[in-house]
């Protein structure tokens, strides 16, 4: 037997006259092979690449709250207007990050009605299904990591709070103390009496005196109770704030969950999809199996028929 030629050079060769012969250059030519060799990466999907910058928007909101986390809680190192500076551009940080989700999600639900292709135009379910199920572990995750970083600033503005109230509520009960003592102005009363006693000519003069110290007296008494409600106005205004920023906390929590639980269902479609499937195959398999033994009974009971009737044949 001859032993086969490899021809694999003449190939290449003849490959490299016909390039040079349709203007090719060997630089063309070792770029061209080198590029068979060395394969770029393929490019990236849109929602790869907005995913990939969502997910940069929430390291930079995370990086945010953690540069100025001592400025936030801190009260000697900034003012209330700058606090609530970094409170309003964290809103704003997350409010894009969530809208940036939420075109991701919508992106998907587009991907999912549409009628993607693969190569050839062949269209695949099984590699769509996979697909989809990957990008919405993708957006589960961003959702996870927004939340986590949202709960770190609420945590932070709890203690903001809880500062708040901590510094109203000393100052209410020093404002309450002088309420205690009504009873000094007899004191000046006696006095005066003791001087009128003594020095008669002066009754005259100390009666209006006493009239604008009650005048004060009462001025001072209705501005306490005027802050004092005020300063319960605004420790109540704050509890309601911390009770929202709870609430809202609480909230967010909840749409987690939901979103863990939607994953979790639609992963159990896929899974019950694929099962379904698989049963179809088996269903067309036993149906195939239950013909066959079918054909195989009847050519059974015929041999066995025509054996009978052949061996009583013989036998008479």
């Amino acid at each position: 037997m001859s032993r086969v030629r490899d021809r694999m050079e003449d190939f290449k060769e003849s490959v490299r006259v016909a390039a040079l012969s349709h203007g090719y250059t060997e630089a063309q030519l070792a770029a061209l092979m080198s590029a068979f060799i060395m394969r770029k990466p393929s490019p990236k999907l849109p929602f790869t690449n907005a995913a990939i910058k969502t997910l940069e928007s929430i390291k930079e909101l995370e990086r945010f709250i953690v540069k100025h986390r001592r400025d936030y809680v801190d009260l000697h190192r900034t003012t209330e207007q700058e606090r609530d500076t970094i409170e309003h551009e964290v809103g704003v940080f997350v409010k894009a990050c969530k809208e940036q989700i939420d075109i991701l999600k919508n992106r998907i639900h587009e991907e999912k009605n549409g009628g993607a292709k693969t190569w050839l135009g062949i269209r695949d379910d099984n590699s769509r299904l996979d697909l989809i199920a990957h990008q919405h572990g993708v957006v589960l995750i961003l959702s996870e990591r927004l939340h986590s970083v949202t709960a770190q600033f609420d945590r932070l503005r709890s203690m903001r709070f809880q500062d708040a109230i901590t510094r109203a509520t000393p100052r209410k009960k020093i404002q309450k103390k002088p309420e205690i003592k009504p009873a000094e102005p007899s004191k000046s009363n006696l006095v005066l009496k003791s001087d009128v006693s003594k020095l008669g000519d002066q009754e005259v003069s100390t009666a209006p005196m006493r009239v604008q110290e009650q005048l004060l007296d009462d001025e001072t008494r209705a501005l306490q109770v005027e802050l004092t409600s005020l300063l319960d106005a605004v420790q109540e205004t704050e509890t309601k704030m911390m009770e929202m920023s709870a609430l809202n906390h609480l909230m967010s929590t909840h749409v987690l969950q939901q979103a863990q639980q939607i994953q979790y269902l639609y992963d159990q479609a896929v899974e019950a999809t694929n099962n379904v499937e698989r049963g179809n195959k088996e269903l067309s398999q036993a149906i195939q199996r239950n013909s066959s033994s079918r054909t195989f009974l009847l050519l059974f009971f015929f041999v066995l028929t025509f054996s009978v009737l052949f061996l009583d044949w013989y036998n008479n």
